[in-house]
């Protein structure tokens, strides 16, 4: 077509054109094209009759069967999955890209600073930077077929009696509706809060959002009740279900959370997605199940519904059939019971038996293995990364669905885990705790593979910049800035807002364990240095960078402190390099900070590109 325009001869009666002639039409033509584009992407809707709300995506009416995570998508696919959802726009476009090869959407999550990580919406300068990292990714994204809606920040409401927190979200939503009026907005909470007066402050504080998202565990029985109690004129979205969470159950006299096996957990998420979505059609659109994949939350299975080898448990089953109406052709086996003779007060060296009653609907054959964990008893606060937690090798001697386990010399708590396969991609999972009655050992950090990235375009969970200290209410920290970054896309912007007092910022695993009563942290042997890149806004600012502060005598601390003291920076992308040999790497709980004194004006700074090196 365009080589027909510039040949002359688009049609055959047309005579010849002049060149400036031709290149207007092909430039009205490519615009035309374009817009045809345009008009083909997803434009998605909420519909009110009656007070009865539908979600409509190209005028067809549509129910979220989504689910939390990005992982095995022909899977989820197949299984009757038509969504999902992100909890930051990182990597957004590859994802967006691939949702649509599946045929997915995706409820685009847009991460905003908590508040007990440091985040101080009072601080206008950092806000309105929020604001424009929400903007940046809508004006990049909002025409891709694969969005659905934007979700605005995740349970960063605290106990939302913040009015701040709420006009910061309400203005997010606004601008993005003049940028983008084609795609819903939503904020996302976790629960109601108690009488729902989260809702109500929505409802007074954000006119302009038009779905709200909500985390329910253990109370998604009587969410709808809740919600429709509070009188919000608006829908709502499931954004996070599944089993009861870790701080929802009961616990064992040591304090660990008891938690119920996977086949339990699908009849969780069956009941809840019943009671919550399927009997409340017309007020709920739909939800997102918790979590398509794994994770290590309090343990290494609570919330996941695959296992770490993509095998799928109870609760993947149960949203396959509340989504199609059918169960898959081969469902995953079944645990009734794990059981164990005795399970506080053990001795080291003591042996113990445990007994797991499992079964299979297709009678498939099963392969049943056993691994007892070391449990640091950490009950997961907003989804802050944890560390796996160490098995102990040789403690268990297995035959079938009976095992022996040896009592470790360690004291403590500890979890004994049966895995139950069916050979046919379905699996079962169940622990048990125990208490080991002995002088507690630490648990080992993980061995960490070098290099290991902080900061940078590969980034490692494991440490969270969630230790601000000083004048906290001074500190910004932009992520992703695009401020001329030394490599990539991205950089870490500093910006410490007053001109006197001090401020600084750590990176911890877990988040907030200031003192080192947590298990956490990496094993960092064989590092040799720090390595990171910095550069000051305009020049000789002062900084120092630091790691392993957490000292004193509890069992988590940090074995090693480095620190780079008072470096003046230049404007321009400088290497730095904080030597580790000989030092004991093996628990770094506080991975990287960085501090400063003020300095009688703001001190902007860049970061990128911090990571543990073996040379």
């Amino acid at each position: 077509m365009i080589e027909g325009i510039l040949a002359g001869d688009l049609h055959p009666m047309s005579r010849p054109m002049s060149r400036p002639f031709q290149y207007l039409l092909v430039f009205v033509t490519l615009q035309a094209v374009l817009h045809a584009v345009a008009a083909g992407q997803s434009r998605v809707t909420i519909a009110e009759q009656a007070g009865q709300w539908r979600l409509l995506r190209d005028g067809e009416h549509y129910e979220v069967h989504g689910v939390g995570g990005d992982s095995q998508l022909t899977r989820l696919a197949a299984a009757g999955g038509n969504s999902i959802r992100t909890w930051s726009t990182d990597g957004l476009g590859e994802l967006l890209g691939e949702a649509h090869k599946h045929g997915l959407t995706v409820c685009v999550g847009m991460w905003l600073g908590h508040q007990r990580h440091g985040f101080d919406y009072q601080n206008e300068a950092a806000v309105l930077k929020q604001l424009e990292v929400c903007l940046q990714a809508v004006r990049q994204y909002k025409d891709h077929p694969a969005v659905l809606l934007w979700a605005i920040g995740n349970e960063m409401e605290g106990d939302g009696k913040n009015p701040a927190i709420w006009y910061a979200v309400n203005h997010i939503a606004r601008e993005i509706k003049r940028i983008d009026p084609h795609h819903p907005t939503m904020t996302v909470i976790a629960e109601l809060g108690e009488g729902e007066h989260k809702l109500r402050s929505i409802e007074r504080f954000c006119p302009d959002i038009d779905i709200i998202g909500v985390n329910s565990y253990g109370g998604i029985a009587t969410l709808a009740e809740r919600y429709r109690k509070s009188a919000v004129t608006r829908p709502y979205i499931v954004t996070e279900h599944g089993p009861h969470g870790p701080w929802e159950v009961g616990k064992t006299r040591w304090g660990s959370p008891v938690e119920a096996s996977s086949t339990a957990k699908g009849k969780s998420y069956a009941d809840g997605y019943r009671k919550a979505v399927t009997e409340q059609r017309g007020l709920c659109l739909g939800s997102y199940a918790f979590l398509w994949g794994h994770k290590q939350e309090t343990t290494a299975t609570w919330f996941g519904m695959l296992l770490p080898d993509g095998s799928r448990l109870a609760a993947a089953d149960a949203m396959t059939e509340a989504w199609t109406g059918s169960p898959p052709q081969n469902r995953c086996p079944r645990i009734t019971s794990l059981q164990i003779d005795r399970n506080d007060l053990l001795k080291p060296g003591q042996q113990v038996q445990a007994t797991l009653a499992a079964d299979d609907p297709e009678r498939d054959r099963l392969d049943i293995q056993w691994a007892l964990r070391q449990d640091g008893g950490t009950i997961g606060v907003g989804g802050d990364a944890q560390a796996e937690e160490a098995a102990i090798a040789d403690a268990v001697v297995a035959s079938g669905q009976a095992a022996k386990i040896t009592i470790p010399a360690g004291g403590g708590g500890y979890r004994l885990f049966a895995y139950v396969r069916d050979g046919q991609g379905g699996a079962a999972v169940a622990n048990v705790p125990l208490y080991v009655d002995a002088p507690i050992k630490p648990i080992p950090a993980p061995k960490a593979t070098l290099p290991l990235v902080v900061y940078g375009d590969d980034t490692k969970a494991t440490y969270a910049p969630s230790g601000y200290m000083g004048n906290t209410q001074a500190i910004a920290m932009t992520l992703d800035s695009t401020e001329r970054p030394r490599a990539g896309k991205t950089c870490l912007k500093v910006e410490y807002q007053a001109a006197d007092n001090w401020g600084g910022v750590l990176w911890q695993s877990p988040a907030q364990d200031w003192d080192g009563s947590q298990p956490g942290g990496l094993n960092l042997t064989g590092a040799a240095a720090v390595e990171f890149y910095v550069r000051g806004a305009s020049g000789n600012e002062n900084v120092s960078f630091m790691l392993g502060v957490i000292e004193g005598d509890k069992l988590y601390r940090d074995t090693a402190k480095a620190e780079l003291k008072d470096v003046r920076l230049t404007t321009e992308w400088q290497k730095m390099r904080i030597p580790l040999n000989g030092r004991d790497l093996s628990r770094i709980k506080t991975g990287f900070g960085w501090s400063l004194a003020g300095q009688g004006k703001p001190v902007t700074f860049y970061l990128d590109d911090i990571r543990y090196v073996a040379e």
